[in-house]
């Protein structure tokens, strides 16, 4: 509060402007863009700003931030400003800085992003106001005050409903202990991962499961092990004809040497086989191989 007095100080020093001096300058700095003009206008309003602000007292921010967006507004309202409009500035620069204060609270009242339609905006800065007015008139004990709300602000029951619960429910840190000394809120959340022994033993399974792959795979030749890495483990399989051409013999012949090499896989993977697959499968069987 110290620091807000101090700058209440500081701004009171600026002199108000009359509509006719008001009127000079807006006309100087549209016409000319006098920057000294745009200053002048800035600082005369200063304080107005603040008087803006400090209505939003009650939402729990630091008011210090929210003149400081309330200043940007008005400062982006001398920009705008049309003198030929007959008004004062501070009739026109109002909206512009209690959208700046409105956009900051938003930003600032949760990680959660809210206020995203005119509507949700529209609730959250009515729906307190609206609730003391119901209370405070007859129909205070209105069996559904829900309907009444949202019939005065003309907005949906469901978003009125959704909107209460997002106020009155405040960010909260998930390292923050459950009373003195407990553990932290974190600790309740559910888990979807697999116990940690689980995801040991996948992993080490995993490992096993790759070596033996790796010993599989050299038991074949050069070409077989070409046309394996080629054509069942490669991103983009090849052709049978890409093979033929690569070694320089017919299609057939590289069918007859990939159903061979999946042959010599197929018997050595059997030893890391699950013992009902191994007992399902014969040795001789048939290997089906990708298609051309």
């Amino acid at each position: 509060m110290h620091q807000m007095e101090q700058y209440l100080t500081e701004i009171s020093q600026f002199p108000l402007l009359s509509a006719e001096e008001e009127q000079r300058l807006a006309r100087t700095y549209r016409e000319s863009g006098d920057s000294r003009a745009a200053h002048a206008l800035v600082t005369a309003n200063l304080r107005f700003v603040v008087k803006v602000a400090w209505g939003y007292r009650s939402y729990g921010l630091p008011v210090t931030d929210m003149v400081q967006e309330g200043n940007i507004g008005l400062m982006k309202a001398v920009q705008k400003f049309d003198p030929s409009l007959g008004i004062r500035l501070i009739s026109y620069a109002v909206w512009w800085i209690r959208a700046y204060v409105h956009n900051y609270i938003l930003r600032s009242w949760s990680l959660v992003k809210l206020g995203t339609t005119q509507a949700q905006r529209k609730l959250f800065f009515s729906l307190a106001r609206a609730r003391h007015d119901l209370e405070s008139s007859d129909q205070g004990a209105d069996p559904d005050p829900v309907l009444r709300i949202a019939q005065r602000l003309r907005v949906q029951p469901e978003d009125v409903r959704e909107m209460a619960e997002r106020l009155e429910s405040r960010d909260l840190s998930l390292d923050v202990p459950l009373g003195e000394g407990g553990s932290p809120h974190v600790n309740l959340l559910p888990g979807n991962l697999p116990a940690q022994d689980e995801a040991l033993a996948g992993v080490e399974e995993s490992q096993a499961l790759s070596l033996e792959v790796s010993l599989a795979l050299s038991r074949l030749d050069a070409r077989e092990r070409f046309i394996v890495e080629q054509r069942l483990m490669a991103d983009r399989p090849a052709t049978l004809k890409d093979l033929g051409d690569h070694f320089g013999f017919s299609r057939e012949r590289a069918r007859q040497l990939e159903i061979r090499a999946c042959h010599k896989l197929r018997c050595a993977l059997r030893q890391i086989a699950p013992p009902e697959v191994r007992a399902s499968r014969r040795p001789g069987a048939a290997v089906e191989v990708g298609a051309d």
